[in-house]
């Protein structure tokens, strides 16, 4: 008997048909002797639907309250999913995240988890019954309903996961595991059997969207055996695991992309100590993230230019909060440009393998492909390129890197 949480997205329980089926797979489960636990979130649209309402009556609404109905579409599908359940003959009953209870810090809107008590949960699923819970929410200090942001119903999963001591978290989604790169970009991408955490935390981080990455952080932080699965195929998914159950690691695992960058390049500063800290705290100040960033001192040694990336959606208060910070920097003009991509190779071979980067470099200038910023972390290397070239880049990557499917 093996201790499961498993974990159905939107578009699995999308509606009443869905739902159904979502049940159907939890019994095959039950019935072959394990203890389950389900956490589900709302149905596809609905979050969406919700947080429009709140907009709608008051733009700068109360954030208790906007917590309190975006909460609500996490606990309909619970219900639905119980009794879906019940009509199969499989003992299970619903929970809100108030009453397990997941408690959570006071940051109404994007919570962080604090403290799960599963101690009622798991003396229930002994004795057969399924544990069905509401993701992406909690209970604050002030008692009051709290959410965990976009995406949250993933960290909810990995985190009961780990409360429990399960032996592995399924993660049921629209896609049937994680690929090299994005299928529809690259016919010949490859599905992986296995990925290590710190790899999928990389893809999760510049743009691919399996999995939310602080669910990723949170498996990689408590060990949890994390499975992406399809919720409409019966087939083998993506294991994330540590690096030590990977038996033969692959040099390269991965080609991720993102189009949700913007460039902004800060021209003419004074090439003095502390301009970095006079450019990017103001920044920081106002929770825009700061991504990739080079320097360029010119040729007088008196300015420099500093160039970065910030996500598209942070890009008009970016360029607020520089222009209003324009005396203190002391810059002479601000060039954006939301027309780039970041395009990134992945995994963790690159700690003992050289050339890694030389290969991308190569490969892209073959294609004509320039580069206009690079940033590296240990087992990734990124490039910002102009967004036409997006395509383009993955493909010829992907290939050069040997991570086309062979026919």
């Amino acid at each position: 008997m093996a201790r499961l949480v498993l974990k159905f997205g939107g578009t699995s329980v999308g509606n009443i048909e869905r739902i159904k089926n979502v049940a159907r797979r939890v019994k095959a489960v039950v019935d072959a002797g394990n203890e389950v636990a389900v956490v589900v979130s709302a149905m596809s649209g609905e979050t969406n639907k919700l947080v429009g309402f709140c907009r709608d009556i008051a733009p700068l609404h109360d954030a208790r309250e906007y917590d309190a109905v975006v909460a609500s579409g996490e606990q309909v599908t619970a219900g639905l999913l119980a009794i879906a359940l019940q009509e199969l003959g499989v003992s299970a009953r619903s929970w809100a995240g108030w009453q397990i209870p997941l408690e959570t810090d006071g940051a109404h809107g994007s919570a962080r988890i604090m403290r799960i008590d599963t101690a009622e949960i798991e003396r229930r699923m002994k004795e057969g019954q399924v544990a069905v819970i509401a993701g992406f929410q909690g209970i604050g200090p002030d008692k009051r309903i709290t959410t965990l942001g976009r995406g949250g119903s993933d960290t909810s999963a990995v985190a009961l996961a780990a409360a429990m001591k399960a032996d592995r978290c399924d993660i049921y989604t629209d896609v049937d595991g994680v690929y090299t790169t994005d299928p529809r970009i690259v016919e010949k991408a490859r599905k992986l059997d296995k990925i290590t955490y710190e790899e999928m935390l990389e893809m999760a981080s510049v743009g691919a969207k399996v999995l939310q990455i602080r669910s990723v952080e949170m498996a990689m932080k408590h060990r949890v055996r994390v499975q992406v699965l399809s919720s409409f195929e019966d087939k083998p998914g993506t294991l994330v695991v540590d690096e030590e159950e990977i038996v033969e690691q692959e040099l390269i695992s991965g080609i991720a992309y993102s189009r949700d960058e913007a460039k902004v390049t800060v021209l003419k500063v004074a090439d003095r100590p502390g301009v970095a800290a006079a450019v990017f705290g103001p920044l920081a100040d106002a929770n825009v993230n700061v991504d990739m960033i080079v320097q360029n001192v010119a040729d007088d040694g008196k300015t420099t230019d500093v160039t970065f990336t910030v996500g598209k959606a942070d890009l008009a208060l970016a360029i607020k909060v520089l222009e209003d910070n324009r005396q203190q920097i002391g810059f002479r003009d601000l060039h954006t440009d939301g027309n780039v991509a970041k395009i990134s190779v992945i995994g963790v071979g690159m700690r003992s393998h050289a050339g890694i980067a030389r290969q991308m470099f190569t490969t892209l200038a073959d294609k004509g492909i320039n580069i206009q910023v690079i940033s590296t972390s240990e087992i990734k290397i990124s490039v910002l390129v102009a967004a036409e070239y997006t395509e383009l880049a993955v493909r010829a990557l992907h290939t050069a890197y040997g991570l086309d499917a062979v026919a």
